[in-house]
Protein backbone atom coordinates (compact mmCIF):
# COMPACT_ATOMS: atom_id res chain seq x y z
CA UNK A 1 0.00 0.00 0.00
CA UNK A 2 1.30 3.39 -0.93
CA UNK A 3 1.39 6.02 1.84
CA UNK A 4 -1.88 7.77 2.67
CA UNK A 5 -2.13 11.27 1.28
CA UNK A 6 -4.17 14.21 2.53
CA UNK A 7 -7.29 13.09 0.64
CA UNK A 8 -7.05 9.50 1.89
CA UNK A 9 -6.80 10.70 5.50
CA UNK A 10 -9.81 12.99 5.15
CA UNK A 11 -11.83 10.20 3.52
CA UNK A 12 -10.90 7.80 6.34
CA UNK A 13 -12.01 10.28 8.98
CA UNK A 14 -15.38 10.70 7.25
CA UNK A 15 -16.12 7.00 6.67
CA UNK A 16 -15.24 6.15 10.27
CA UNK A 17 -18.10 8.38 11.38
CA UNK A 18 -20.53 7.39 8.60
CA UNK A 19 -19.53 4.49 6.36
CA UNK A 20 -22.78 4.81 4.41
CA UNK A 21 -22.11 8.34 3.24
CA UNK A 22 -22.32 8.50 -0.55
CA UNK A 23 -19.15 9.08 -2.53
CA UNK A 24 -20.65 12.29 -3.92
CA UNK A 25 -21.06 13.76 -0.43
CA UNK A 26 -17.58 12.66 0.62
CA UNK A 27 -16.17 14.16 -2.55
CA UNK A 28 -17.83 17.51 -1.84
CA UNK A 29 -16.31 17.56 1.63
CA UNK A 30 -12.77 16.66 0.55
CA UNK A 31 -12.61 18.30 -2.87
CA UNK A 32 -12.61 15.23 -5.13
CA UNK A 33 -15.00 13.71 -7.66
CA UNK A 34 -17.24 10.83 -6.58
CA UNK A 35 -15.33 8.44 -8.87
CA UNK A 36 -11.99 9.48 -7.31
CA UNK A 37 -13.43 8.84 -3.83
CA UNK A 38 -14.73 5.43 -4.93
CA UNK A 39 -11.31 4.47 -6.39
CA UNK A 40 -9.55 5.53 -3.19
CA UNK A 41 -12.02 3.65 -0.98
CA UNK A 42 -11.63 0.51 -3.11
CA UNK A 43 -7.83 0.75 -2.91
CA UNK A 44 -7.95 1.20 0.88
CA UNK A 45 -10.35 -1.75 1.26
CA UNK A 46 -8.33 -4.00 -1.03
CA UNK A 47 -5.04 -3.15 0.71
CA UNK A 48 -6.44 -3.70 4.22
CA UNK A 49 -6.35 -0.08 5.41
CA UNK A 50 -10.13 -0.37 5.86
CA UNK A 51 -10.60 -3.69 7.64
CA UNK A 52 -14.39 -3.68 8.13
CA UNK A 53 -17.48 -1.55 7.77
CA UNK A 54 -19.98 -2.41 10.48
CA UNK A 55 -23.06 -1.17 12.28
CA UNK A 56 -22.65 -0.52 16.01
CA UNK A 57 -25.67 -2.00 17.77
CA UNK A 58 -26.97 -0.81 21.14
CA UNK A 59 -26.18 -3.74 23.45
CA UNK A 60 -29.18 -3.08 25.67
CA UNK A 61 -31.59 -3.22 22.73
CA UNK A 62 -29.92 -6.46 21.62
CA UNK A 63 -30.51 -8.00 25.06
CA UNK A 64 -26.90 -7.87 26.26
CA UNK A 65 -27.08 -5.02 28.73
CA UNK A 66 -23.90 -5.78 30.67
CA UNK A 67 -20.26 -5.39 29.71
CA UNK A 68 -17.39 -7.11 31.49
CA UNK A 69 -13.66 -6.50 31.20
CA UNK A 70 -11.91 -9.80 31.81
CA UNK A 71 -8.18 -9.92 32.44
CA UNK A 72 -6.86 -13.44 31.85
CA UNK A 73 -3.67 -14.93 33.22
CA UNK A 74 -2.21 -17.76 31.15
CA UNK A 75 -0.17 -20.63 32.61
CA UNK A 76 3.43 -19.85 31.71
CA UNK A 77 4.31 -23.47 30.95
CA UNK A 78 1.41 -23.66 28.49
CA UNK A 79 2.24 -20.61 26.36
CA UNK A 80 2.50 -22.76 23.22
CA UNK A 81 -1.30 -23.12 23.29
CA UNK A 82 -1.73 -19.33 23.19
CA UNK A 83 -2.09 -19.14 19.40
CA UNK A 84 -4.86 -21.79 19.41
CA UNK A 85 -6.51 -19.95 22.29
CA UNK A 86 -6.47 -16.67 20.32
CA UNK A 87 -8.22 -18.39 17.40
CA UNK A 88 -10.79 -19.89 19.78
CA UNK A 89 -11.46 -16.48 21.39
CA UNK A 90 -12.02 -14.85 18.00
CA UNK A 91 -14.90 -17.26 17.32
CA UNK A 92 -16.84 -16.50 20.51
CA UNK A 93 -19.75 -14.15 19.81
CA UNK A 94 -20.02 -12.66 23.31
CA UNK A 95 -16.34 -11.73 23.28
CA UNK A 96 -16.20 -8.43 21.44
CA UNK A 97 -12.53 -7.53 21.69
CA UNK A 98 -9.35 -9.26 22.87
CA UNK A 99 -5.97 -7.66 23.53
CA UNK A 100 -2.64 -9.40 24.24
CA UNK A 101 -1.10 -7.09 26.85
CA UNK A 102 1.77 -6.54 29.23
CA UNK A 103 1.27 -6.22 32.98
CA UNK A 104 -0.54 -8.26 35.60
CA UNK A 105 -2.59 -10.22 33.04
CA UNK A 106 -1.78 -11.65 29.60
CA UNK A 107 -5.04 -11.00 27.77
CA UNK A 108 -7.85 -8.49 28.19
CA UNK A 109 -11.26 -9.39 26.77
CA UNK A 110 -14.34 -7.21 26.45
CA UNK A 111 -17.34 -9.47 26.96
CA UNK A 112 -21.02 -8.63 26.63
CA UNK A 113 -23.78 -10.60 28.32
CA UNK A 114 -27.41 -10.19 29.34
CA UNK A 115 -26.55 -10.53 33.06
CA UNK A 116 -23.97 -11.77 35.57
CA UNK A 117 -25.34 -15.31 35.32
CA UNK A 118 -24.71 -15.47 31.60
CA UNK A 119 -21.23 -13.98 32.09
CA UNK A 120 -20.53 -16.73 34.64
CA UNK A 121 -21.61 -19.34 32.04
CA UNK A 122 -19.38 -17.74 29.40
CA UNK A 123 -16.32 -17.72 31.66
CA UNK A 124 -17.01 -21.28 32.90
CA UNK A 125 -17.11 -22.43 29.25
CA UNK A 126 -14.00 -20.36 28.51
CA UNK A 127 -12.04 -21.98 31.32
CA UNK A 128 -13.27 -25.54 30.64
CA UNK A 129 -12.36 -25.29 26.94
CA UNK A 130 -9.00 -23.62 27.62
CA UNK A 131 -7.16 -25.16 30.57
CA UNK A 132 -4.20 -22.82 30.02
CA UNK A 133 -6.22 -20.02 31.68
CA UNK A 134 -4.89 -19.72 35.21
CA UNK A 135 -7.20 -16.98 36.46
CA UNK A 136 -9.73 -14.42 35.22
CA UNK A 137 -9.93 -11.00 36.86
CA UNK A 138 -13.29 -9.38 36.12
CA UNK A 139 -14.35 -5.75 36.11
CA UNK A 140 -18.03 -4.98 35.61
CA UNK A 141 -18.73 -1.88 33.53
CA UNK A 142 -21.17 0.31 35.47
CA UNK A 143 -21.67 2.92 32.77
CA UNK A 144 -20.44 3.43 29.22
CA UNK A 145 -18.63 6.77 29.11
CA UNK A 146 -17.37 6.49 25.54
CA UNK A 147 -17.79 3.76 22.94
CA UNK A 148 -15.81 4.24 19.77
CA UNK A 149 -13.68 2.43 17.27
CA UNK A 150 -12.58 5.72 15.69
CA UNK A 151 -8.87 5.72 14.85
CA UNK A 152 -7.30 9.19 14.67
CA UNK A 153 -5.56 9.57 11.31
CA UNK A 154 -2.01 10.89 11.65
CA UNK A 155 -0.83 13.59 9.26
Amino acid sequence: MEPLDHFDRKILEIVQIDCQMKAEAIGERVGLSASAVQRRLKRMRDSGVITAEIALVDRKVAGNSMTFIAGMEIERENYDALSRFRVWLAKQEHIQQVYYVTGAVDLIAIITARDVGQYDEITAHLMSENPQIKRIHTNVVLKDIKLSMFVPIAD
